[in-house]
């Protein structure tokens, strides 16, 4: 069974009022998406999709490590950006997905890969008792996914919690949404 990593990495970021997108935003020597692609990456996926959309990220991310995508309609949400990497997964093969966002610079790589190697329809890392990203969502579910809306596998696991379990991982889950997270964290 192959096993995909996907970095979602195409909303506008509109909360992050910096100089920068908050993706390329300085965050402990390299921009915020970098840290969270690398971690993606060190979890010894099959292959890892970083889905762009908003700003271009080519210029900070190596096309010999990722696979880069483009969701051309990312302004419709991160259904969007989500369906984008699905698709690409789908495609090439992949039997099961491990989806996390490119604001989330401080989740190690053992959390990606130990939901990566969980077993289930759908796994959510646990940081301290809160479920966050990333989350493991096998071929069999792919389908049921949202392809419109500004929400990835949150309605699919909000209204099927028989396939959703948990999986407790080391790890500080915060989003870099807004300067003021970026310098709390930095």
């Amino acid at each position: 069974m192959t096993v995909a990593g996907i970095v979602l990495a195409g909303g506008a970021g509109s909360r992050f009022e910096g100089p920068s997108h908050k993706l390329m935003a300085e965050f402990r020597g390299a921009p915020v998406v970098v840290h969270s692609v690398a971690s993606a990456l060190a979890a010894g996926f099959n292959q890892v999709y970083v889905v762009q959309g908003a700003i271009d990220l080519a210029a900070v991310l190596s096309a010999d490590d990722v696979t880069l995508l483009t969701a051309t309609d990312w302004a419709e949400g991160q259904s969007r950006t989500l369906q984008c990497g699905v698709q690409a997964a789908k495609a090439d093969g992949h039997a099961a997905v491990v989806v996390g966002l490119g604001d989330q610079p401080m989740v190690p790589s053992s959390a990606w890969r130990a939901v990566g190697a969980s077993r289930g329809p759908i796994v959510i890392a646990s940081f301290d008792g809160e479920r966050r990203p990333p989350v493991k969502l096998d071929a069999s579910v792919w389908d049921a996914l949202p392809t419109e809306g500004d929400h990835g596998a949150r309605e699919l696991i909000r209204t099927s919690p028989e396939l959703v379990s948990a999986l407790a991982c080391s790890g500080n889950p915060a989003d870099i949404d807004t300067m003021k997270d970026l310098q709390a964290w930095n």
